[in-house]
C-alpha cells in the first residue's frame, strides 16, 4: 500500500513471557530463516537515538493514540559505526512507513555538537526533512533506546518477526557509540517485545505458526517505555 508515495506497512506488537518466546521462537525457526544480519543465533544488536522538540511531541502524540504522528531517530548496529542511518517512523493509524538515509560518523558527532547546517547540503530528502523540523520544533537528542533483535524474514512476502530482548534505557549520555553506555531496563521481568511486519497480508502459513488472538495485541513503544525509564531515573 502506498501513500504519497510511501511504501505502508502492517505493525503488530505483543508481549511475551520467556516461556511463551522459547515456545514461539522453536516453531518460526521450523519455517523461516533467521536475518542475515544476525552475528549469533540471539541476534543483533540494535541501539538508536530518538529525537523530540521541547514539549516532547513525539512522546504525547504516541500516548494519546495521534491518527499521524512521526519520530526521528539516529540507529547503529552491534554499537559499531560501520552502518548509521537517519530514520523517520511515521505511523497513519493502523499503518508505519519507515524511511532512511545513510550517515557517517562525522556527521553524527558534527549533529550532537549542534552543527545541523550540513543536512541541507545532503542529496537524500529525508535529511532535508529532518533539518526543517530541527529549525521548526528545535528538536534535541531526547533519549537512547537499547536492544537485542532476533529476527525472522519471509523474503518471498516481506514479512518479518522480531523478538526484541533486552530492552534498556540510556542514562546519563547521548553517545550512540559507547560500548560502556550506562543504561537501565525498561521491561519489567522476563518479558520481552514481538513485532510482526507485513504488507496487505498476513500469510497464512505465518499466522498458524503465532496463533496470536487479537486481544493480546499491545500498543508497545520502545521509545515511550525507555523515556519513562528515564523519567523515573531523574524523579
Amino acid at each position: 500500500m502506498q501513500w504519497h508515495g510511501k511504501k505502508l506497512r502492517h505493525e503488530l506488537k505483543y508481549y511475551l513471557s520467556h516461556h511463551e518466546y522459547v515456545g514461539l521462537r522453536n516453531r518460526i525457526r521450523s519455517l523461516l530463516p533467521l536475518d542475515r544480519h544476525s552475528v549469533t543465533e540471539d541476534g543483533y544488536h540494535i541501539r538508536s537515538l530518538y529525537f523530540d522538540d521541547i514539549p516532547e511531541n513525539a512522546l504525547h502524540d504516541k500516548i494519546n493514540g495521534v491518527f499521524q504522528r512521526k519520530k526521528y531517530r539516529i540507529r547503529i548496529y552491534n554499537v559499531s559505526d560501520r552502518m548509521i542511518k537517519l530514520e523517520r517512523k511515521s505511523k497513519w493509524n493502523e499503518y508505519v512507513s519507515k524511511e532512511a538515509a545513510p550517515l557517517q560518523r562525522k556527521q553524527v558527532d558534527r549533529l550532537l555538537e549542534g552543527d545541523i547546517d550540513w543536512l541541507q547540503d545532503e542529496e537524500h530528502r529525508l535529511c532535508h526533512d529532518f533539518y526543517q523540523d530541527l529549525q521548526r520544533g528545535t528538536m534535541k537528542p531526547s533519549v537512547i533506546v537499547d536492544y537485542v533483535r532476533e529476527a525472522y524474514i519471509d523474503e518471498l512476502t516481506d514479512t518479518r518477526i522480531t523478538f526484541d530482548k533486552q530492552l534498556a534505557s540510556g542514562l546519563h549520555s547521548y553517545d550512540l557509540f559507547d560500548p560502556d553506555l550506562p543504561t537501565w531496563q525498561a521491561v519489567e521481568g522476563q518479558r520481552l517485545i514481538l513485532e510482526v511486519k507485513y504488507n496487505k497480508f498476513l500469510p497464512g502459513q505465518v499466522a498458524a505458526l503465532l496463533q496470536m488472538s487479537a486481544h493480546q495485541r499491545s500498543t508497545i513503544s520502545k521509545y515511550v517505555l525507555c523515556k519513562e525509564r528515564q523519567k523515573v531515573y531523574w524523579s
